[in-house]
């Protein structure tokens, strides 16, 4: 699945091999043990040890945009040859995927939710492909820092008089939010019946609805509130 990077890999039946238990990584916390296992530069075998240093990072701040993911940061040292491996937690159960370090830092390696992989790969077994709920807008989380910049900018065709929320900076042409009326300069308060403060929780709460159901998000339109719903389709390859 390219959206994920998560593949599945079918065996003859015959494979030899010890298994690990998995762990759902929903219930992990910062500061909590993690272990990285895998083959750092062709060094087998290779175990380091760190802590959970975050959870829902999105794949913005990560530095791989194109990927919808959140993912679990973590100081145990990853480098290439890490990929694929199993992280873990202080009972050797497995929490996610170790998949991604930001190469102008130390300390800061990523892993794939092992929920999330699991989730995609019963989609990828049982159909071959992975849907993804698409909305078609672009997000921006708002803070007092990034509403004055917006009040003092030459756009003047969006305005934000809060400095809390997820504002929608550009809605896609015919896609499902334009469709059902959502509109460049709303603030996104809630998707479905929770609470949102930022874009990486409302890319949580979209990837978690169902194509082409209703899915209710609410907004501030320049101080009315709006209760809008949306059906999101299968994003989009060209996005």
């Amino acid at each position: 699945d390219p959206d994920t990077d998560i593949a599945v890999i079918r065996t003859d039946g015959h494979l030899s091999a010890p298994s690990l238990e998995l762990h759902d990584s929903k219930t992990i916390r910062p500061g909590q043990m993690a272990i990285a296992i895998g083959n750092p530069f062709g060094l087998d075998n290779t175990v380091t040890v760190g802590i959970v240093s975050a959870i829902k990072r999105s794949s913005s701040e990560v530095g791989v945009p194109n990927k919808r993911v959140s993912f679990i940061q973590t100081d145990a040292a990853i480098n290439p040859g890490n990929s694929g491996g199993p992280l873990l937690n202080a009972e050797g159960e497995v929490i996610g995927i170790n998949t991604a370090i930001r190469a102008d830092a130390q300390g800061l390696g990523f892993a794939i939710p092992i929920e999330t992989a699991q989730r995609v790969a019963q989609q990828l077994i049982g159909k071959g492909k992975v849907d993804h709920p698409y909305l078609g807008i672009r997000m921006i989380t708002l803070n007092a820092q990034i509403r004055d910049e917006i009040a003092n900018s030459k756009d003047k065709d969006l305005k934000v008089i809060t400095d809390k929320g997820v504002l929608i900076a550009e809605v896609i042409a015919d896609s499902p939010a334009e469709s059902a009326g959502l509109k460049m300069g709303d603030v996104i308060r809630k998707v479905g019946d929770q609470s949102v403060t930022t874009a990486a929780q409302v890319q949580e709460r979209v990837e978690a609805s169902n194509i082409d159901e209703n899915l209710l998000i609410e907004v501030d339109r320049q101080g009315t509130i709006k209760v809008i719903p949306v059906k999101p389709t299968t994003f989009p390859e060209s996005q």
